[in-house]
């Protein structure tokens, strides 16, 4: 029963998970590729950190605290990254980070 204690923030990081991936694909078919490096540097460390803290919550890990903790970081500094970019796929990914970002830290703080 722990995966539905904590099944809002694995919904929000298998979400943000996606919306990076896409994100980090996208933008590497925009125009200047090398303006949206650290936005798609992010968009992978983004993805990769929502993944594994989905699966750890969804097993009852004990890190599963700790690593949401820091997926939240992670989220605000690829949210706040996303959000500078006008397109529409950095828009997107950007809202899915910050919730998750805000998931994550609710369930950081009951866990």
């Amino acid at each position: 029963m722990v995966q539905q204690k904590f099944n809002a923030c694995i919904e929000a990081c298998n979400s943000c998970a996606v919306a990076c991936n896409h994100c980090a694909a996208s933008c590497l078919h925009e125009q200047d590729v090398r303006t949206m490096a650290r936005c798609i540097a992010l968009d992978m460390d983004c993805a990769q950190i929502c993944a594994l803290a989905a699966a750890a919550m969804a097993r009852g890990s004990e890190h599963a605290t700790a690593l949401c903790a820091l997926c939240a970081d992670i989220c605000k500094s690829c949210g706040d990254e996303c959000g500078k970019h006008k397109m529409q796929h950095c828009q997107e990914c950007a809202k899915a980070c910050l919730r998750c970002a805000d998931e994550c830290r609710k369930m950081a703080a009951v866990a």
